[in-house]
């Protein structure tokens, strides 16, 4: 799902803007860390104010172009690294005052339209999707990973019902000659029905997807390396658009900012380890004016917290609760 949309060849309109300056004031000055630059949504609004300064990282070398343009509009306010954000802890960030750091996990329309990346179903030939900094591609997944490799993928990564008849005809097919985009829409085509507005497709391209960028550990590191630079007050934002990537972001804030219950026939253990005080466990939503104007962002749920104190080996537990999606990620060792 795309995070923002583009109105021309200049604008575009990012997700949940207006809630997430609130929260996160930029008027009162500050270093915002902007993980996702995409094309400068965030970034640009926060700049507007002029006591505030971003850093921005972006995994996608095409990104560089737009990086240059707020460059020279911003001079000294602006830094941009092209690393993925799970290495957020390796930029030097000591001599500046992070006020919060912030994660839009959507994908921009032109990402999504561009036919190199090949993001989309409706994409032309090799299969590939990857957005940078990557070691394989969606190509390799597709045409080299097992029957047994291909039915987790989608199953956990694409939460697809019709997993294991997918891959089986997959790897049938393979027996013949390799897949391209195309001949994999007709798989899926074959083996599901039309229902509803969705793409048969949808599902499968975002399990490979999520699978060829590693997104799973890279949202739970890149949490939890911001959470290691974030100041005492700073603010951990993250937007999500599937119920996979929300899952992981409400696990971490919520289980390092509450005391725990080990049993209903036990009283709450205190948690002394409460990183994050929460302003509300429920998500932010996009208005219905705001979906009214970029029907894509209908999916989009904000959640944040605020960092409280500094904890060693908190990471552990996120680590654990995950692993298993974590371990269906490492099936890559296999290309």
């Amino acid at each position: 799902m795309n995070a923002t949309i583009l109105l021309n060849n200049e604008e575009h309109y990012p997700v949940l803007l207006d809630e997430i300056l609130s929260i996160i004031s930029p008027q009162n000055g500050g270093t915002f860390i902007d993980c996702t630059l995409g094309q400068g949504g965030y970034t640009n609004a926060i700049l507007k104010f002029n006591e505030a300064n971003v850093i921005a990282i972006d995994r996608d070398p095409d990104i560089k172009l737009i990086a240059q343009k707020i460059k020279l509009q911003n001079k000294n306010r602006f830094l941009f690294f092209n690393k993925k954000f799970s290495d957020i802890d390796k930029i030097q960030t000591k001599n500046y005052n992070i006020k919060a750091i912030i994660f839009d996990l959507g994908y921009s329309y032109t990402q999504i339209k561009d036919p190199k990346k090949g993001l989309s179903f409706e994409s032309k030939g090799k299969l590939n999707m990857k957005l940078g900094l990557n070691s394989f591609s969606a190509d390799e997944v597709i045409n080299k990973l097992d029957q047994k490799d291909l039915e987790l993928i989608f199953k956990y990564f694409g939460e697809e019902k019709d997993s294991k008849l997918i891959s089986k005809k997959i790897v049938e097919y393979r027996l013949k000659s390799n897949l391209n985009t195309e001949k994999l829409v007709n798989i899926i085509n074959s083996v599901k029905k039309k229902r509803g507005k969705t793409h048969n497709a949808t599902k499968i391209f975002q399990a490979i997807r999520i699978f060829v960028n590693k997104e799973i550990s890279e949202l739970i590191y890149g949490l939890i390396n911001s959470t290691k630079i974030l100041g005492n007050n700073g603010i951990i934002l993250a937007v999500s658009f599937h119920s996979l990537e929300d899952r992981i972001i409400k696990y971490f804030l919520k289980s390092l900012s509450e005391d725990k219950k080990i049993s209903r026939y036990f009283p709450e253990e205190k948690n002394h380890n409460k990183l994050f005080k929460l302003i509300s466990k429920k998500p932010i939503f996009p208005s219905r004016k705001e979906i009214s104007i970029n029907k894509p962002s209908r999916s989009a749920k904000l959640r944040y917290g605020i960092k409280k104190k500094n904890i060693i080996n908190f990471e552990k537990d996120i680590l654990n609760k995950f692993s298993k999606l974590l371990e269906i990620e490492n099936l890559s060792s296999k290309l």
